[in-house]
């Protein structure tokens, strides 16, 4: 059967990896969407990938119209989805005030990935997987003991409403006296592994079942423009192909239960609690 993949965020770095080493795994008939916001930029990855299973697709998460929309065009061509990485993220520029940065992060790297899940993980086929791209800060033990159950819930609303409130006080500037970090990532990372559970909470028996794989997933420190100038010493980062390759192997190898709904790095669980 042809495989359906899609990634987002896929212009540059990461995901450039993950689509291109999609496609170089790839049978002749299958279809690797390679996603994010400018067409043109979309377009020239898609030439570096030169690959007969690769289509450009701008797609702007932060936009859900277009989300809702390509979402109705991947049904109507091709019933459903097999792989999905998402994996669009905003960049965060060092010496600018959080408050001038957070309202387009939080809806790229959170609103974003909510999005693409509402979307498509009703389209994601029996034996699929759907995976965020998120780091191992995305636990409550990376925020203090009276903020870890700030995101537990199984309800995407509820997880978007959590974001939307630490947003919210990082803008009027009650987010320290609240108790939250001041490195905004680590809150926005916490949302996006508790949005992955709160969808495999609804899922995991049918899934599980269908050896369908929903899940969040930390690449490790990886050597791209967005990364390179928040570190001193990039010496331990992975170039992004490297990085890509335990993911792609998680997306497309045999599945392992205890993966179901948790965050992944390097093939063991990161837990939650």
């Amino acid at each position: 059967m042809t495989r359906i993949s899609v990634v987002t965020g896929a212009n540059q770095g990461l995901g450039f990896a993950l689509a291109a080493g999609l496609a170089h795994r790839a049978d002749p008939t299958d279809v690797v969407y390679l996603t994010g916001r400018d067409g043109g930029r979309v377009a020239d990855a898609a030439a570096r990938v030169d690959h007969p299973s690769v289509r450009a697709r701008a797609l702007d998460v932060g936009d859900g119209h277009a989300v809702a929309a390509f979402a109705d065009d991947l049904r109507d061509r091709h019933g459903g989805v097999d792989v999905v990485f998402s994996n669009a993220a905003a960049r965060l520029t060092p010496g600018t005030p959080w408050n001038d940065q957070i309202v387009p992060f939080v809806a790229t790297n959170n609103l974003g990935t909510t999005r693409v899940l509402r979307a498509l993980t009703p389209l994601l086929r029996p034996g699929g997987a759907f995976l965020v791209v998120a780091s191992s800060f995305g636990t409550p033990h990376h925020l203090p003991p009276h903020l870890h159950g700030h995101f537990d819930t199984r309800d995407l609303d509820g997880v978007d409403a959590a974001v939307l409130a630490w947003r919210d006080a990082v803008l009027d500037g009650t987010a320290p006296a609240l108790g939250w970090p001041d490195w905004i990532n680590i809150p926005s990372k916490v949302g996006q592994v508790a949005a992955v559970r709160a969808v495999a909470a609804r899922r995991r028996d049918a899934d599980t079942a269908a050896g369908t794989l929903i899940a969040a997933v930390c690449p490790g420190l990886v050597d791209t423009d967005a990364s390179r100038p928040w570190f001193a010493d990039m010496s331990g980062a992975a170039p992004p192909a490297r990085a890509a390759g335990p993911l792609l192997d998680l997306a497309l190898g045999a599945r392992r239960v205890e993966h179901y709904g948790e965050l992944v790095r390097s093939g063991r669980v990161v837990r939650w609690s």
